[in-house]
This record gives C-alpha cells, structure tokens and sequence, in this order.
C-alpha cells in the first residue's frame, strides 16, 4: 500500500470516528438540538428534542423551528433575535415555545450559525433546555422567601418590604394606615393539650378566616407562632380600623372543629395608625405590639387602641417582671381566704385559696396584673406550686385549731396543670405537708379540660386517687359539652359570679342558674355560688337549693390570721 493511500485511509478512520463520537454526544446529552440548513429547514434533531417537545424527528424533519413559537413573542422580539444571530453568529436568551401536546413552556436557547470557509452560512445550531423546573423550584424559593410556609399569607420579610413601601406611598399622598397586630388567646394551652398538628391546623384555619375579613388591597402577615399583623391601607377614618378588629374577634369567637375536637380561642389585638402612632415600620409595629399586650392584660378577646400613656406602662410591666422573679425568693407572697358557707346548716365548710403579692417598691399588686405575667413568662409554675404548699400548710393548722372538717379550694393554672411535672410535684407537696388530701379542692376552668378531654380525664382520675376534690370554675361562661361533664370524676360545679350578679334583674341569668343547679344535682354534683352580694341573690339560691355560697355577703378574702378570729366569731345568725 502506498504511503499516501494509507494516510487517506487512516485519514477516513478519523473522520468516521469523530462523526460517530459526536452523534453518539447528541443522543446522550440532556440539552436539544436541532440542526437546520441555511434557510432554516430542519436536518435533524436528537432524543432529547423528541423527549422535551413530544415530537419525533419523522415529523419536524424539512419544516421551520417557527412552528414551535407559542406566540408569547411578538414579530419584534424575532427580528431582533435573527439580526444578532446574523451579526455576530450566536443569539441566546430565555424564551417561550411550545410542545406538540399544545403545552407553552420556557426554554433557554443558544442559536448558532455555521460558515464555511467563505463565511457563507451553511447550518444553524439550536440547542436548548427545559426550564421548567428551574421556573417551579425558583416560584417556590420565593414563595418560601415571601410567604409562610403553614398559613400561605405574607411572613415576616414580605411584611416588612411591602409596609416600608406602604409608608412611602402614605406618606407621599397623605394617607392613612392602621396596623392591627394579632395574638391568640390560649393557642400555647391547645398546642400544648392537643399537640403541634392540631397547632398548626389551628392557625390555618384562624388564617382562613382572616383572608376573608380583609380586602385585596391590604395585607395578612404571620410573624411567627400565633401571631399575625393585618395592614389597613389608604383608611379614611380610624374607625374602620375598629371595625374590622371587631369583626375578627366576632369570626374567631366561632368554634373551630380540627378532626373529632371542637375547640374555641379568642384574640387580643394592639392597633397603631399611621402617621399618628409613627412614622417607621419599627416604631408602627412596636406599638401596636404594646397595644396588643395592653389588651391582653386587660382581660383578652379585645382590641386596644395605641397611646403615648403605654410608654409608660411598658416599663413598669418589665420591672414588675423583674420583681416578679424575686418575689418567691423574697416571701413577698401571700394568701388570703374567701370563706364559703353551706346554705343548710348555714356554717362555714370551706375557703377558697387566693394569692397576693406585695412588693416593697409598688405596694399591692393585682392579681389581674402579675398573675397574666406571670403565666407569659413560666413564672406560674413555681408560684403555683408555693400556692399549693401554703394553702396546705394553713388548712392542716386550721384542723389543728378545732375545725377538722373544713376544705380548702385552690385554683390551678392551665399552664401548671398540663406540665409534665404536674402530678409529681403535687404528690412531693402533700409528702411534705402531711395534709388530709381529702381537705384540698382543686378548681380547674372548663377551658382547662375540655379541648383534650379523653387526655384530661386520666389527669383527673390520678387526683382523685390521692383523694382530691375536683371543681369547675367559673361555670357557664366556657364551652362546655354536658356530655363530657358526666364522665369527668368532678364533685363540684361552681357558677360564675356574672350569672350570680344578674339575679333578679334578668330573667334569662335566673334561668341559667337554676339550670346549672338541676344539671349539677342530677349529675350527684355540689354547687358553689360566687360573687353573693346581697340577701336577694342569698335568698334566690336558697330556694332553688344551691349547695353553698361564696361572696361579699359573707365577707371579703381576709389573710389567715383574720380568717381564724372570723371562724371563732361566726354566728349563722349573720344571714338572717
């Protein structure tokens, strides 16, 4: 063989090679390609064109890439695209075409032109990729930036953006905004009760109805946990502001079903009006934050409007905070006893426990002020359980001056109650004290047992094993089901001191009184009255045979040393 004819050969070999090498690079990447002639007729395209468009090269083999546009693209957009191809070889770019199935779908493309050795354009190269994926994962990275993942409304970072816009619009064309800042009453008692999932249906459900009470034009924001921000904008009057606060504690009120559980909360909502309260989205929620709390103290499922007065008592709130912490360290604490009396033999048969707190520097603080503090902070459970210990300690003295039947009613804290540690800490104090356990009642709200029944009833049975009493609080104003009340191991039902108050002057309270009274006798329950002021309400419950009575009538809550000389003076004659 020649040596020329060899090199030609050899020669041949290489090129077969690098052809069967690029082909075989074409089948396997992941990108498409189309390969055109110069006027743009399709030679071939690889597997992955037929993969991405659904076409198979059989039926786009002689045609124009045109048929793929998805008309997205207008004429402009492709005569700029092909006088850059022309001009300088290579266009790429993002771009909308679409599938044989009609579906329109973005696609980066490189388009490149092939020359000869004369510069004459012989082939143009389309390569390009799905993108799709990349559009989902980049939608849901920005939602995931924006929105909240659990309720689906703004979070926090959005808040932010869209308010200090907000406040530059308002500003500009003096506006108004209002900022309502939002927190569930008793979220922490249900999670803790039902658990996180029920938590988390919760808070999408309270979601739901918020989307509904605003319009379009104002935001919903979740900040975390269960608090939520709603922005009012461009608002003529502080009213509407008020309004619609109303309307959601109204929608919230409503009972919430998650699964087989019936469960009902409230919120407490701070609002702050731009440009009065502020000027800065810092200062704005600050102070509808302030507002917030200020409602939360005053007794919950509430709106409170922002005032230069809460600067005030933000700082009186964090050093009673402070003081609060020391107070147990400092036997600040103490007790006072609220008698009640048995409405037969007319003698005193019990004492409700009551905590006080006096503080060398602000003097008597109310319970209604550091006792909500106190179970925002934890701080409930220690003072709980020196409640327990001390009221203990003075019914076991009490029996030891001569009133051996006497009991005493303790209330306990929800927060307290469903701490794990709960149970063990009761079973330690009564060691410890050495009381008749028969000689305790502990008061529990309706709110208290009712969310997790089923859970609550175990609870329940453990106290009365040690020999407990069991009472419900406050009954009448919660949501209970009567028939949960029968399975619960209870011995008392203690009707709420606004029903008590009411008697005699509307003839619907009466009613519920004597209702509460015939459920509770029929269920083998005790009755307590609270909140008796006057021998109308004395003689009312008499008739219909309430069990015993609890109020000013009798007395005010002395301390212990008072309630001794009160025990040793009491004349039944009093009541007469």
């Amino acid at each position: 063989m020649l040596k020329d004819d060899l090199v030609r050969k050899v020669g041949c070999k290489d090129v077969l090679n690098e052809r069967q090498l690029s082909a075989k690079v074409l089948e396997n990447i992941s990108e498409g390609v189309i390969i055109a002639d110069e006027k743009g007729s399709i030679l071939s395209v690889n597997p992955a064109f037929e993969i991405v468009t659904g076409y198979s090269e059989e039926e786009v083999l002689g045609k124009n890439p045109s048929m793929f546009q998805s008309g997205i693209h207008g004429p402009e957009f492709y005569k700029v695209m092909w006088e850059e191809i022309y001009s300088t070889g290579k266009w790429k770019g993002e771009i909308w075409n679409k599938k044989k199935n009609g579906e329109v779908y973005p696609e980066w493309l490189t388009i490149s032109s092939i020359t000869d050795q004369d510069g004459k354009i012989t082939n143009f190269v389309a390569v390009f990729s799905d993108l799709t994926g990349r559009k989902h994962t980049e939608d849901k990275l920005r939602k995931l930036a924006h929105y909240d993942t659990l309720t689906g409304v703004a979070n926090r970072y959005s808040l932010n953006t869209r308010l200090e816009s907000l406040i530059q619009t308002a500003l500009k064309y003096k506006q108004q905004l209002a900022i309502l800042f939002l927190d569930l009453d008793r979220f922490k008692h249900i999670n803790d009760t039902l658990g996180h999932s029920y938590g988390d249906m919760l808070l999408k459900e309270v979601s739901l109805r918020l989307k509904g009470l605003i319009k379009n034009k104002d935001i919903i924001a979740r900040l975390g946990g269960d608090e939520f921000v709603i922005v009012l904008t461009n608002i003529k009057h502080p009213k509407e502001a008020v309004h619609v606060a109303e309307d959601i504690i109204h929608s919230l009120a409503r009972s919430f079903l998650l699964h087989q559980h019936e469960v009902y909360i409230s919120t407490s909502i701070g609002i702050s009006f731009f440009p009065l309260d502020g000027l800065t989205m810092e200062a704005l929620l600050r102070n509808a934050d302030k507002a917030m709390y200020k409602a939360k103290s005053s007794g919950k499922n509430q709106y409170e409007l922002y005032h230069h007065e809460m600067h005030k008592n933000e700082s009186k709130i964090m050093q009673m905070e402070v003081l609060l912490r020391k107070a147990i360290e400092n036997d600040e604490f103490f007790l006072v006893y609220h008698p009640q009396v048995d409405m037969k033999s007319k003698q005193i048969v019990g004492v409700e426990a009551l905590v006080r707190w006096k503080q060398k520097e602000l003097g008597i603080v109310s319970p209604g002020e550091f006792i909500p503090l106190a179970e925002e902070t934890g701080l409930i459970i220690p003072i709980s359980e020196w409640v327990i210990k001390k009221a203990c300690e003075d019914i076991l003295n009490i029996h030891l001056k001569g009133y051996s039947n006497m009991y005493v009613s303790i209330n306990i804290s929800a927060l307290h109650f469903n701490h794990d540690s709960f149970f063990r800490s009761i079973e330690a104090i009564f060691d410890q004290v050495n009381v008749d356990p028969r000689a305790v009642e502990f008061e529990l709200t309706e709110s208290m047992i009712m969310p997790n029944a089923s859970e609550t009833i175990g609870k329940l049975v453990k106290l009365k094993k040690l020999g407990i009493k069991l009472s419900i609080d406050d009954f009448g104003t919660g949501y209970s089901s009567l028939s949960y009340l029968n399975r619960f191991p209870l011995d008392t039902l203690k009707i709420d001191k606004s029903f008590i108050g009411k008697l005699g002057i509307y003839q619907d309270d009466s009613s519920i009184v004597e209702a509460i009274i015939s459920i509770a006798h029929r269920l083998n329950l005790k009755i307590v009255a609270e909140g008796v002021e006057n021998k109308k309400q004395m003689d009312f419950l008499s008739r219909e045979n309430c069990d015993r009575i609890q109020g000013f009538y009798i007395t005010k809550p002395i301390p212990y040393p008072e309630l001794l000389n009160f025990l040793e003076n009491w004349d039944e004659d009093l009541l007469n």
